[in-house]
C-alpha cells in the first residue's frame, strides 16, 4: 500500500507523466528530457528525483552524463497496463514530444553515420586501439566454438572482419550496416578473402529485415556502445535466433572516457555485467558467464543463449 501511494503520488503530476512516456521510448540524458520538454534542467531534475524516489526511473551517471531509464519491470508493468487502459486517445502534449523526440533521434543517428562515413577505411585500427585485436578474436573464436555456427548473422558488420573470422565454419552469412562507406569496404574485404557468397545489406540494428528464428548466431562487435537504445538493438537480435540460438556482445565494459563519446561518437562509455544480464533476461535469452580481456580499455564478452 505504501509503495502504491508513493508511485501514485509521483505521477499525480502532468510533466513526469510525459518524462515516463518519453522513458518507454528509449533511454535519454536529463539535458535530452528538458529540450524535448521545454523546460528547464533544474526543474526537470526537480521532477526526475520525485520519480526515482518512487522507483519509476533510474539515473545512471556516465561520464559527466547522467542518464534516465525506466525502473524495474515488475513496477512499471502495471503502471503502463493503467495508463493504456485508461488513455482513450493520446494527449496533445505526448503527441508534440514524441515529434520532438524523433528529432534527437536523428540527431543523434546523422552524428553518428558522419562519423562513420569519414572513419570507414581506418575502422579496424581504431577497433584495436586498447585491447590486442588478436587477442580478442581468439576469445570470440573459442567462445562460438563449443558448437557450429551455423547461420551467422553479424550486425553491425562495418568492414566485414567477424565475417571473415567466422564465415568459413557457417552454413550462410549475413551482415548488416547503416554505413554504405562500411559496407563498400565489406565487399572488397571479403572478395578478398574469397568469401563472395557473404550477403551484405544496408539496414539499422534495431529493425532487422530477417524473419524470426532465422539465425543460429549473432554477433555485434564493438556496435552496442553507438546504440540509443541497447536493450531494444538486444531484443531484436534476439527475435531472429533459432532455439538454441546464440547472441555475442562484444564490446567494452563501463568506463569514464568521455573523450570517446566527443571524438569517437560513443553514445555509451561500456557497460556493465548487470546491464547486459537485464537486457538479455528481458529478451528471453539465457546469460553466461561473461569473459573479460584487460586493457586500455577492458574489452567483455557476453553471451546469450536462446532456449531450446
Amino acid at each position: 500500500m505504501e509503495q502504491a501511494l508513493t508511485i501514485f503520488q509521483a505521477l499525480a503530476e502532468k510533466t513526469r507523466l510525459r518524462i515516463l512516456a518519453l522513458l518507454h521510448e528509449m533511454e535519454l540524458s536529463i539535458g535530452e528530457v528538458a529540450q524535448v520538454l521545454g523546460q528547464s534542467q533544474p526543474r526537470v531534475s526537480r521532477h526526475v528525483k520525485i520519480l526515482a524516489d518512487a522507483t519509476l526511473i533510474e539515473r545512471r551517471k556516465e561520464g559527466s552524463w547522467v542518464f534516465l531509464t525506466l525502473g524495474a519491470t515488475d513496477v512499471l508493468e502495471p503502471v503502463f497496463m493503467a495508463l493504456d487502459r485508461w488513455t482513450v486517445r493520446e494527449p496533445a502534449e505526448i503527441h508534440a514530444d514524441r515529434i520532438r523526440l524523433q528529432a534527437i533521434r536523428n540527431v543523434r543517428a546523422t552524428a553518428a553515420e558522419d562519423w562513420f562515413e569519414t572513419h570507414a577505411a581506418e575502422w579496424d585500427a581504431l577497433r584495436s586501439l586498447h585491447v590486442s585485436e588478436r587477442e580478442v578474436e581468439a576469445a570470440i573464436v573459442k567462445r562460438l566454438s563449443v558448437s557450429p555456427v551455423g547461420r551467422l548473422v553479424d550486425i553491425g558488420t562495418g568492414t566485414g572482419r567477424m565475417m571473415e573470422l567466422l564465415g568459413a565454419g557457417a552454413s550462410t552469412v549475413i551482415g548488416f550496416d547503416r554505413s554504405p562507406a562500411m559496407l563498400r569496404l565489406a565487399r572488397t574485404k571479403l572478395a578478398a578473402a574469397g568469401l563472395e557468397q557473404a550477403d551484405l545489406r544496408q539496414a539499422d540494428f534495431q529493425v532487422l529485415p530477417l524473419p524470426d528464428r532465422s539465425a543460429d548466431v549473432a554477433v555485434m562487435h564493438q556496435v552496442l556502445h553507438y546504440a540509443q537504445h541497447p536493450a531494444a538493438v538486444i531484443a531484436e537480435a534476439a527475435r531472429i535466433l533459432d532455439a538454441k540460438g546464440r547472441l555475442l556482445v562484444v564490446d567494452f565494459a563501463s568506463h569514464n572516457r568521455e573523450e570517446l563519446r566527443t571524438r569517437d561518437a560513443h553514445v555509451r562509455l561500456g557497460f556493465t555485467d548487470a546491464q547486459i544480464a537485464a537486457w538479455f533476461q528481458a529478451a528471453g535469452l539465457i546469460f553466461a558467464e561473461p569473459v573479460a580481456l584487460a586493457g586500455e580499455l577492458t574489452v567483455k564478452l557476453w553471451l546469450g543463449q536462446r532456449p531450446d
